[in-house]
């Protein structure tokens, strides 16, 4: 069973909104992670992995956008 992926449903400007909320999250996180107040430093990895997964995303909207002209 593949796991379901919810950035498929967006749109550009969505994920584009959304890519910048994981950024900046991850970088509160950090500062969290070098203070020692992060409880589960995995978040860290699991962000990273969203912001790859959103970024692939919009790469291929762009593509596809430039395949319809």
């Amino acid at each position: 069973m593949a796991k379901v992926n919810k950035y498929n449903e967006l749109n550009l400007e969505e994920l584009t909104k959304e890519l910048h909320e994981k950024k900046s999250a991850l970088f509160n996180m950090r500062f969290q992670k070098a203070l020692q107040q992060l409880d589960h430093p995995t978040v860290i990895r699991k962000t990273r992995r969203d912001i790859a997964r959103i970024n692939t995303r919009i790469t291929f909207l762009n593509k596809q956008g430039k395949n319809d002209e």
